[in-house]
């Protein structure tokens, strides 16, 4: 782990508080994450999945991106995320990109899947050939589409992230 920074309940409270409030309210999904930098919220979130019709709205995602908005950046290194649940690949993999600190969870996958919500067919997806996937990936125009990033290498302006 990254950070030296100790877990702190409170954080994971809030973030549980967030999750039970959006079942409680018919809002969407019983899934509720914070963002904290130096022991303060800097985002937090609640699943959005139906409320926005975007099945990117995780509960991470949409922390994810307040605390991005707030410290006006897209490097979250120093923060640490606390979520009511395990994070998905598609949220795990928003933290990496994030670079978080942390992660702190309360209930696990398998929780998750005995309430409807089972993400191990994610996990047996993303360990297949693309072609043999559920959804194929067919490369094409590979040559193509090198040429983005041919512009990138080439970039003085670029933003490495």
């Amino acid at each position: 782990m990254g950070s030296s920074a100790q877990p702190n309940p409170e954080f994971l409270r809030r973030a549980i508080s967030l999750a039970t409030g959006n079942v409680a309210n018919n809002i969407g999904g019983p899934f509720g994450a914070v963002i904290v930098l130096d022991g303060r919220i800097v985002g937090e979130g609640a699943n959005a999945v139906t409320a926005t019709n975007d099945p990117t709205a995780h509960a991470e995602i949409v922390a994810i991106r307040a605390a991005c908005k707030a410290l006006g950046t897209f490097k979250l290194a120093g923060c640490q995320l606390y979520t009511s649940c395990e994070p998905c690949p598609m949220c795990l993999s928003a933290a990496c990109w994030a670079r978080l600190d942390a992660i702190f969870y309360g209930c696990c996958a398998a929780d998750a899947a005995r309430a409807g919500f089972d993400d191990a067919f994610l996990y047996a997806e993303l360990r297949k050939n693309p072609a043999e996937r559920k959804i194929p990936a067919v490369r094409l125009l590979s040559d193509e589409a090198w040429a983005s990033f041919a512009a990138w290498i080439a970039s003085p302006n670029k933003v490495e992230y």
